[in-house]
């Protein structure tokens, strides 16, 4: 059996039933050798209550990464609320490698100054410190940036919590579904719908800059792909052929569209959309089905999923003339919807695993794959900006969910919303 999600058309036989609550995060598994660290409540310079638990936020943020032990606030023997009150011996009796302290405090327009610092426990090294000015309504977005610049400072690896992901939700019963396009923070929060349709929609896709969606959408009677300014909510219809168009992906610079089509022979392949002039040019013509392109980081070559072997398998094809496709999967009878790591080493796929499918991780040079997910429907796979993570989506107790696998394995999360399904996810890039 073949999952739907190979060939975009087939998708419209899934039926999910209604997502209206955010989602929220639950840790499957985590690292066995997780950092411990402490977050200390900040500290604030006004009456009344604080408009933000900043802390709350970073604990959480770290928590659910699973790299990190994050001490409860009932343990901690001290709330300093900078570096030179952190007394080490308190710390390190409760085992704690790291404490994050800081202060927010109003200023006389209005706004808040939020000050935070970095602690080693076994030197006593501020490790970082800063300070910045925030709005209260972006408090959260500074919180999951303080969050960023600690898990940095800390594995040498960027930090992914002030980004976003989109996905798909899909409404009511067989026959009269609504289907919307949602984007949320990275933790499930903030949701917001930027397009909301009778039709399906289908294949979110970020822009480089994070500002537009790419996605394909029914609401015209067939298949097209649309461009969504996040911003201003405009839509703009950039392809709508006869037969299939499906699988939009950007171009690294943004400029262009790799899509699948299936124009007037009705064979389905690749092709790429310049959007600036709408010029297209045919990338591939065979006559297996070629569909969901994936761009390498440089721009240079696209992967995609093709059944020209007699079963769906990662091919890469180099842009310059001449080029032709290279098949890259070869473990396993199936191996789709391939998806680029940002240092364009690995690729996530959909793979068939011992009668299931599931998110395996692929050597882009060596093809060697390791299956890193463990459910029985595992499809839609998406890397974080940072390179760490993989979300996806998955089926949990008869729904539709996403998940969150580390690029290793190690580290397990799902996010589910508190009613309804939800699928198709896709990471945004980091903020410019």
């Amino acid at each position: 059996m073949r999952p739907a999600h190979w060939l975009p058309v087939l998708l419209l036989a899934c039926a999910v039933p209604r997502a209206e609550a955010q989602l929220t995060v639950q840790i499957l598994r985590g690292m066995a050798e997780s950092v411990p660290i402490a977050v200390v409540p900040l500290g604030w310079d006004a009456p009344g209550a604080a408009p933000y638990d900043v802390a709350a936020t970073v604990h959480a943020d770290l928590e659910r990464s699973g790299r990190f032990r994050t001490l409860p606030r009932s343990q901690m023997l001290e709330l300093p609320h900078e570096a030179a009150a952190v007394d080490a011996a308190d710390w390190r009796m409760l085992k704690v490698d790291y404490v994050v302290v800081g202060r927010l405090s109003s200023l006389p327009d209005g706004r808040f100054e939020l000050r935070y610092e970095l602690v080693q426990v076994a030197t006593g090294e501020r490790l970082l410190g800063a300070t910045l000015p925030v709005d209260r309504a972006a408090l959260k977005l500074a919180s999951h940036r303080v969050s960023d610049a600690v898990y940095e400072r800390i594995l040498g690896v960027r930090g992914a919590f002030a980004t976003r992901i989109a996905y798909v939700a899909v409404d009511g019963p067989a026959g009269a579904r609504g289907y919307r396009l949602v984007v949320a923070d990275a933790d499930g929060a903030n949701e917001r719908v930027v397009f909301a349709s009778p039709q399906p929609i289908l294949s979110p896709a970020w822009s480089p800059d994070g500002r537009t969606l790419a996605y394909v959408s029914f609401h015209s009677g067939l298949p097209a792909i649309y461009l969504q300014e996040l911003r201003t909510g405009e839509q703009t219809r950039v392809s709508a052929y006869s037969g299939i168009n499906g699988a939009p992906g950007f171009s690294p610079d943004g400029s262009q569209l790799a899509l699948a089509l299936s124009r007037r022979d009705g064979n389905v392949d690749i092709y790429l959309l310049t959007l600036a002039t709408r010029e297209l040019r045919r990338l591939t013509d065979d006559p297996a089905i070629d569909t969901e392109p994936a761009w390498a980081p440089d721009g240079r070559s696209l992967y995609f999923t093709s059944d020209r072997a007699g079963a769906p398998q990662v091919y890469r094809l180099g842009l310059a003339q001449g080029e032709r496709p290279r098949r890259i999967t070869f473990e396993g009878s199936y191996n789709a919807r391939p998806r680029v790591s940002p240092d364009g080493r690995e690729l996530a796929v959909v793979t068939q695993d011992r009668g299931a499918f599931r998110i395996a991780a692929v050597d882009a040079e060596r093809g060697t794959l390791r299956v890193l997910s463990g459910g029985r429907l595992d499809e839609s796979p998406s890397w974080s900006p940072n390179g760490a993570d993989i979300i996806y989506a998955t089926r949990e107790g008869g729904r539709g969910v996403l998940a969150v696998v580390s690029g290793d394995g190690r580290v397990q999360q799902q996010l589910a919303a508190s009613a309804g399904e939800v699928r198709e996810p896709a990471w945004s890039p980091f903020p410019r």
